[in-house]
C-alpha cells in the first residue's frame, strides 16, 4: 500500500506505508510467540508426556466420575484412594479439576 504524494515538488511518503509497516512487524512478531512456547509451558508439555501412564482416563470420563469422586470426599472418605484415576486426571487437566471444585462447592453449599 504504498502511495506518494508529490506536494510543491517534494515527494512524501503516505503515512500508510509507515503504518503498515509497523503493523506487520507487531503480527510477525505475534506469529513468533506463538510458534515459541515459553519456558514453563514446555515444561508443562514435557512434564505430561514424561508422566503419562496406560491406564488414564479422558476428560469425558473423569466428569462422568465426577459426581461420584464428590460424594465420596464430601462423606469424609478417601476419594483419591478409591478412585486414583479420577484423581490423577484432575491432577493433570485444570479444567476438570475447576469442574470438580465448581461441583464441590455447590454440593457443599446445598447441604448447609
Amino acid at each position: 500500500m504504498k502511495r506518494l504524494f508529490n506536494i510543491s515538488g517534494i515527494v512524501l511518503k503516505d503515512m500508510l506505508t509507515v503504518k503498515d509497516s509497523r503493523r506487520k512487524k507487531k503480527q510477525n512478531s505475534k506469529e513468533k510467540e506463538k510458534m515459541h512456547p515459553d519456558q514453563s509451558m514446555l515444561k508443562k508439555m514435557v512434564a505430561g508426556i514424561v508422566t503419562t501412564t496406560d491406564d488414564e482416563i479422558g476428560c469425558d470420563e473423569c466428569f462422568e466420575q465426577l459426581d461420584r469422586f464428590v460424594e465420596l470426599t464430601l462423606a469424609g472418605k478417601n476419594a483419591s484412594e478409591m478412585l486414583t484415576l479420577v484423581q490423577d486426571h484432575l491432577n493433570r487437566c485444570r479444567d476438570c479439576r475447576e469442574e470438580f471444585e465448581a461441583l464441590l462447592s455447590i454440593v457443599e453449599h446445598m447441604n448447609q
